[in-house]
């Protein structure tokens, strides 16, 4: 039994080695094998499948157990050395129970008599993918809770948030690439998880991975995998972000900062539909959506041969821009109201939780960290405050020189770029010199944060 081949590739289809001595079962397999929606590589023998092993990865091993020069344990054994996530079944014309108790003891999947048909062994492999699917929801979830940062609840009333609601409930039931524009700290990654949320990949895993966060050498590495010896240091098997989210959806966020000869292989897997693990000579299919961000001017970045224009045009399907708080002043007691009870759980939001006084303070800041640096601002009041209202005295220091606001006016900075710099500066201060908390805070890469430091310290020269 088979199943109908589509022409969209399968979320659960698997990369399959499979080994047997039998010319007609090789036949027999190269066919039907890809029409349950499976890649397969077919092996002659345990030591073709060996060499098969050496050069590239594989999610299943279907092995028989009687083959010259290799037999199917000592293949599945390897299998196993080589790569931890892939499952063996092992199959066999001697239905003993000796032999199947062997098998499994050596860590297979599964066990199947020949001749197996063709429905029981679209059973097995569809609880491997199963399991599969299982394990990368799994290091999903786990991935998402290390970079949460509350809900994916977009707070705010003005009418330009009333429009990025409506972009998001548009493309989210579609497949489209989304590109999320918006200044440091404005929420770009709730948008791509409220896109997420509401398309039919929601009960699907979604990962987020900070471009700007990666260390160059090892990008490739963390988002497409690695086979085990690879490269130096490549002690293990490794899944990559791109597999991990494979069925639901991988937010590349700061995407401006992937180094030019990444921005290639990206474009060849969003075209492609294949990534190919580090180490690997063959490429598999994956099936998920991607979404973009940046706070950076992609078009200048293309004049200025930092950034691929292909790849631009490529992920730039459907745009979202975020306003950035400065603009939308009205909605700051409410966001301040949210991520007050964020951080203090159980809190009444209906009580009078900031004071009038309290309110004026916030609303009168320019805010060049967006709603980020409200969250920081928020917190260090509601531990200082314990019990509201919180009061003008419970914001931070510079919260408490009235004349704050009307002297930014005056001759404080005027452009994006000044008031970046005004960010930076305060969050130094804040932090005693030390850059790489600063960037945490701020919610950028260290790299990014020496590059701004870089063009201000070359545009005073």
């Amino acid at each position: 039994m088979s199943k109908k081949k589509d022409h969209s590739p399968p979320r659960d289809g698997l990369k399959i080695l499979f080994a047997d001595d039998e010319s007609a079962l090789q036949e027999l397999m190269s066919l039907e094998l890809p029409q349950m929606g499976h890649q397969v590589t077919v092996c002659p023998d345990g030591l073709t499948a060996a060499a098969a092993i050496e050069k590239n990865s594989y999610d299943c091993v279907l092995v028989d157990l009687d083959m010259p020069g290799m037999n199917g344990i000592e293949v599945l054994t390897l299998a196993r050395e080589q790569m931890p996530d892939c499952e063996g079944i092992v199959m066999t014309g001697k239905s003993s129970l000796e032999t199947a108790i062997a098998a499994l003891r050596q860590g297979a999947f599964d066990y199947l008599t020949k001749p197996c048909k063709l429905v029981e062994l679209d059973a097995v492999l569809s609880r491997v993918a199963e399991k599969r699917r299982l394990i990368n929801q799994c290091r999903a979830a786990n991935h998402r809770l290390h970079r949460l940062e509350g809900a994916a609840k977009l707070v705010g009333d003005a009418s330009s948030m009333d429009r990025v609601r409506t972009l998001i409930a548009k493309v989210a039931p579609t497949n489209s690439t989304v590109l999320v524009l918006g200044e440091t700290g404005c929420g770009k990654e709730l948008v791509a998880r409220a896109v997420h949320d509401q398309s039919d990949r929601r009960n699907e895993p979604f990962v987020a991975v900070n471009c700007g966060a990666l260390p160059e050498h090892l990008i490739e590495s963390e988002l497409f995998g690695h086979r085990k010896g690879a490269f130096t240091g490549a002690d293990e098997h490794r899944v990559g972000l791109f597999e991990v989210a494979n069925g639901g959806t991988l937010f590349l966020d700061e995407i401006g900062e992937l180094p030019k000869a990444m921005q290639a292989k990206l474009l060849r897997v969003l075209e492609s539909g294949e990534i190919r693990r580090v180490g690997d000579n063959e490429s598999f299919r994956i099936d998920l959506r991607v979404v973009c961000a940046t706070h950076r001017n992609l078009p200048e970045m293309v004049q200025e041969g930092e950034f691929r224009e292909d790849l631009m045009f490529r992920i730039n399907t459907f745009e979202i821009a975020i306003p950035p708080l400065r603009t939308r002043t009205g909605d700051i007691e409410t966001l301040a109201r949210h991520l007050y009870c964020r951080f203090r759980p159980g809190a009444n939001v209906q009580d009078d939780l900031f004071t009038p006084e309290a309110i004026e303070a916030l609303q009168q800041h320019v805010w060049p960290g967006n709603v980020r640096e409200l969250a920081n601002v928020v917190e260090h009041a509601t531990i200082l405050c314990d019990h509201p209202p919180i009061t003008p005295d419970h914001l931070p220091q510079q919260f408490n020189n009235r004349q704050l606001r009307p002297q930014l006016r005056a001759f404080g900075p005027s452009t994006l770029r000044e008031l970046e710099l005004k960010a930076i500066e305060e969050a130094l201060e804040r932090h005693g010199g030390n850059k790489t908390n600063a960037a945490e805070e701020l919610g950028v890469s260290v790299k990014t944060l020496y590059n701004k430091l870089n063009q201000q310290a070359s545009k005073a020269s």
